[in-house]
C-alpha cells in the first residue's frame, strides 16, 4: 500500500519538516552506506564503484517505483556469495570476463524479478521457513567472516573454500601485516565497541560507526603510507611488510569510465542459469523479507505493496546490471538506520543515493584514501551479526527441530551453494513435519472448511497448517478482508509448525492495528515443541505412542 497523500490541509511548515527530516536522514544513511557499498562490492570480486553504482540506482531511480517508504535499496552482504561465486566460475580464471558475465546473470535475473512482481508474487515471502531463512543468513555471515578476516590482517590467503579460509585463520594471523592488522583491528574494536557507548552517552547514537572507523583509518593509511610502494621492519617480529596503494580502495578518476556492459556470451550455460536462479530468488526473498521488516519498525505503520517493492527491485537491478553494478535489494541494516535517523518518507532513499552520486562523481580521490582493511572490519562486523551465537541460542529456544533445520542450512550452504542449502533446509523440514503427523497430501494443500456466522468467519484447518500450505490459508483469509471477525479452529489440525504461528502471530497485529480481530482456537489439545509462544503444536494424542 503506498504511502497515504497528504491531507489538504497540511501545512506548508509540516511538508517542509518532512522533506527536510528525510534529507538528514538520506545524509546520515550515505555516511553508512559509502564505505558499506565500497567493502560489499570488493567483497563480491566486483570493482568498488560496482557497489556505489547500485546505490545510486537504488536511490534515485527505484525509489519512485517502490511502495516501500523507507526501506534503502541498495547493495547487500547477503548476496556476496552468489557475486562472488558468479565472477569465479564464469570467468574461469579471467576476473574481469567473470565480473562481465556475471552482470549478465543479474540482468536476467532482474527480468524474471520483474515477471515475479507482475505476477504478484510478492507473497512469496511468506513462503520460506524462519530457520532456513536464519540458516541461510548465518552461513552467509560465517562464508563473509572467512574471506574477510584474511584482508583485515593484510594476508594473501592460499585456500578458496569456506570451511578451507576458517581453518587458515590461525595462520594469517601469524603471517599478518602489523600495520594493515593495526587498521583492522582498531575499526573491528570501534564497530563492536560503539554500540555499548551508545547505550551510555546517548548523543553517540546519531553518530554513524562506520564513519568513525574511517576518520581515523583513513589517518592512519596515511601515517602509514600506504599511497607509495614501499617495505619496513616491524621490531619485534624483524620481518620485512610490503605495503602500497594495492591496500587502498581503487576508484576511476571518471565515473563514466566504469560503466560496464555485461557479456552475454554464456548467458544460459548451465552455471549462468544457476547463478540467474540464485539471484533472482534468493535476491527476492531477502529483499521481500527485509521490506516486511522494515513495515514493522514504521513509526506510521503503513504496509508496503510488496509486489510494487519487487518491481522497483527488478527495475533497478535491471539498470544497475546493464551498466556494472552489484544487484541490489531492501537492505534491512540501512533501512533501519534510515528509521532511527528519523526518516518520514521514500526521499530518504533518494537523498542518500543522489549524495552517494555526486561523492563519486566530483571527490573519488577521497574514497581512494580508504585502506582495505577498515572496510573488511565493516564486512567482518556485519558477518558476525549475520552468524551471531544469539541467533542460534534464539533458534533453540523455539525448539530443537528448528535448531536442527537451522544447523542443517548452515552446514550445506557452506559446504555447497545456496540453493543447494536452503533446498536441504526445506526438505528437512518437510521430513520432520511427516514424522510429527502431518498426511502427505496436507503438505502443499491443506483442507479448511468454511462457515461464516453475520460477521464473524470461522475456517476450521484439517490435518495440517505448516509453512509450505501456509499461502492456501493466508488466500482463504484474503477472502474475508472485510469480516471485523475471523477465526482459526485448530482442533482438528494435528501439526500447527512455528512458521504459521509466527505468521498468524504477525497477522494478528495487522489486523488489530485497523479494528479487526483474529483468533485463534482449538489448541487446548496441542502441546508445544517449546516453552515458546510462537513454538509449533503438535496433538497430545500423537505424542502418547512416542512417549511410551
Amino acid at each position: 500500500m503506498d504511502s497515504p497523500p497528504q491531507p489538504s490541509g497540511t501545512s506548508a511548515p509540516a511538508r517542509q519538516k518532512s522533506w527536510k527530516d528525510d534529507l538528514v536522514s538520506g545524509f546520515l544513511v550515505f555516511l553508512i552506506a559509502l564505505p558499506l557499498c565500497l567493502g560489499i562490492a570488493m567483497a563480491s570480486g566486483f570493482p568498488p564503484v560496482a557497489g556505489i553504482l547500485t546505490a545510486v540506482v537504488g536511490g534515485v531511480v527505484s525509489t519512485w517505483l517502490g511502495s516501500a517508504p523507507l526501506t534503502i535499496k541498495g547493495p547487500a552482504a547477503g548476496l556476496i556469495v552468489i557475486a562472488l561465486g558468479a565472477v569465479q566460475e564464469l570467468g574461469e580464471g579471467d576476473a574481469q570476463l567473470g565480473y562481465r558475465r556475471a552482470l549478465a546473470t543479474i540482468v536476467i535475473a532482474a527480468v524474471a524479478q520483474i515477471v515475479f512482481a507482475l505476477a504478484r508474487a510478492g507473497k512469496l515471502g511468506d513462503f520460506f521457513p524462519s530457520s532456513v531463512v536464519h540458516g541461510m543468513l548465518a552461513a552467509i555471515g560465517i562464508i563473509i567472516c572467512s574471506k574477510q578476516i584474511h584482508v583485515l590482517l593484510g594476508v594473501a590467503p592460499q585456500a578458496k573454500e569456506p570451511l578451507h579460509l576458517l581453518l587458515e585463520i590461525p595462520r594469517s594471523v601469524m603471517r599478518m601485516n602489523p600495520e594493515i592488522a593495526a587498521i583492522g583491528a582498531l575499526s573491528l574494536a570501534i564497530l563492536f565497541g560503539f554500540p555499548v557507548l551508545g547505550k551510555r552517552f546517548k548523543v553517540l547514537q546519531k553518530i554513524p560507526a562506520p564513519m568513525i572507523v574511517l576518520a581515523l583509518a583513513v589517518p592512519l593509511a596515511h601515517l602509514f603510507d600506504l599511497e607509495h610502494e614501499h617495505t619496513y621492519t616491524f621490531s619485534i617480529t624483524h620481518h620485512d611488510y610490503k605495503i602500497g596503494p594495492s591496500f587502498l580502495v581503487n576508484l576511476p578518476n571518471n565515473l563514466l569510465a566504469a560503466v560496464t556492459r555485461p557479456d552475454f556470451s554464456h548467458a544460459f550455460s548451465g552455471t549462468s542459469i544457476k547463478y540467474i536462479v540464485m539471484f533472482a530468488l534468493v535476491g527476492s526473498i531477502e529483499s521481500l523479507l527485509s521490506a516486511k521488516a522494515v513495515d514493522t519498525l514504521d513509526p506510521e505503520k503503513r504496509k508496503s505493496n510488496l509486489d510494487k517493492d519487487l518491481l522497483a527491485t527488478g527495475v533497478g537491478n535491471l539498470i544497475a546490471g546493464l551498466i556494472g553494478g552489484l544487484p541490489m535489494i531492501s537492505e534491512i541494516v540501512r533501512s533501519s538506520a534510515n528509521i532511527g535517523y528519523g526518516a518520514r518518507g521514500r526521499l530518504s532513499n533518494f537523498f542518500h543515493g543522489l549524495l552517494l552520486l555526486l561523492f563519486v562523481a566530483f571527490l573519488p580521490g577521497l574514497i581512494h584514501r580508504i585502506p582495505l582493511a577498515a572496510l573488511a572490519a565493516m564486512l567482518t562486523f556485519t558477518g558476525t551479526r549475520l552468524a551471531s551465537p544469539r541467533e542460534f541460542v534464539k533458534t533453540f529456544k523455539i525448539g530443537r527441530e528448528q535448531l536442527l533445520i537451522f544447523v542443517a542450512t548452515t552446514l550445506t550452504t557452506i559446504a555447497t551453494d545456496l540453493l543447494v542449502g536452503v533446498a536441504a533446509g526445506i526438505v528437512l523440514k518437510m521430513v520432520i513435519h511427516v514424522f510429527n503427523g502431518t498426511p502427505l497430501s496436507s503438505l502443499f494443500r491443506p483442507q479448511i472448511e468454511e462457515t461464516v456466522e453475520g460477521e464473524r468467519v470461522v475456517l476450521r484447518v484439517k490435518h495440517a497448517a505448516v509453512f509450505s500450505n501456509y499461502l492456501s490459508l493466508k488466500g482463504r483469509l484474503a477472502k474475508h478482508a472485510a469480516a471485523p471477525r475471523i477465526v482459526i479452529d485448530f482442533a482438528d489440525a494435528r501439526l500447527v509448525d512455528h512458521t504459521v504461528m509466527e505468521k498468524l502471530h504477525e497477522l494478528e497485529g495487522e489486523l488489530e492495528a485497523h479494528g479487526r480481530k483474529l483468533e485463534l482456537t482449538g489448541l487446548s489439545e496441542h502441546r508445544g515443541l517449546s516453552a515458546h509462544p510462537l513454538s509449533a503444536r503438535k496433538k497430545v494424542s500423537l505424542l502418547r505412542p512416542l512417549a511410551r
